[in-house]
């Protein structure tokens, strides 16, 4: 016989989505039952386990840009990627694969580009525990010979910047299909913001800022100088 009891966790991921989640205007159905079904305790290393639906980024041993965003952030920028199941997505940074997952299972395919081949493999083994069976993280940094493996299997629907950068990259607003969407963290500490770029023509895009968050910054882009003459 077994117990309906909630269990500790069940209580924290109900608290999560409650108190952290719809709070931040995560309010897409889909999305919520997302964040309810796939269990980021699963995702988290094995000593975080106990805060894995905590409101705080959680490090994952490999550098200090290497963490788990927070729950609301991550289930933010995938609300505001507005992925529909056609969708074929870009992720940069897999960390723990948690933001993946979600992607995958809204979307139809996600390729996952993350520099440290520790933490991919970590990633790698998350996903096949949650059964997701259509994400493909591969060891690439993502900035090289001008976002090479970015491009490889492009135009994209949809990138997703897991983390900050200083400016969006003009070489991967080029990798949007027409109606492509990208997600990233833009600026410098301590003001930064949520910024989703679509691409509504050949040359021409369209920007909205709709929140403001601060997240570690992703090696390797470019950080142009603060120094004006």
């Amino acid at each position: 016989m077994t117990s309906s009891t909630p269990s500790s966790l069940d209580r924290a991921r109900f608290n999560m989505i409650e108190q952290q989640v719809r709070p931040w205007d995560v309010l897409d159905p889909a999305v919520l039952a997302l964040l309810d079904s796939v269990p980021r305790d699963q995702f988290v290393p094995a000593a975080q386990k106990a805060l894995a639906y905590v409101d705080m980024e959680l490090p994952l041993g490999a550098g200090a840009d290497q963490v788990m965003l927070a729950p609301r952030v991550q289930a933010r920028m995938v609300q505001d990627l507005t992925l529909k199941p056609t969708d074929k997505v870009l992720e940069i940074g897999t960390g723990s694969g948690y933001t993946t997952a979600l992607l995958a299972s809204l979307a139809h395919r996600v390729v996952s580009l993350e520099m440290d081949e520790g933490t991919a493999q970590a990633a790698r083994a998350n996903l096949q525990k949650a059964g997701i069976a259509n994400a493909d993280v591969r060891v690439a940094d993502a900035t090289a010979n001008g976002f090479a493996a970015c491009a490889a299997e492009g135009p994209w629907d949809a990138i997703l910047v897991a983390g900050s950068v200083a400016e969006v990259p003009a070489a991967l607003l080029k990798l949007l299909a027409p109606g492509g969407r990208l997600i990233a963290i833009v600026g410098q500490e301590p003001m930064m913001r949520a910024t989703v770029v679509t691409r509504v023509g050949d040359t021409e895009f369209a920007t909205a800022q709709p929140w403001d968050t601060v997240a570690p910054r992703l090696r390797n882009f470019v950080e142009p100088s603060r120094f004006s003459f």
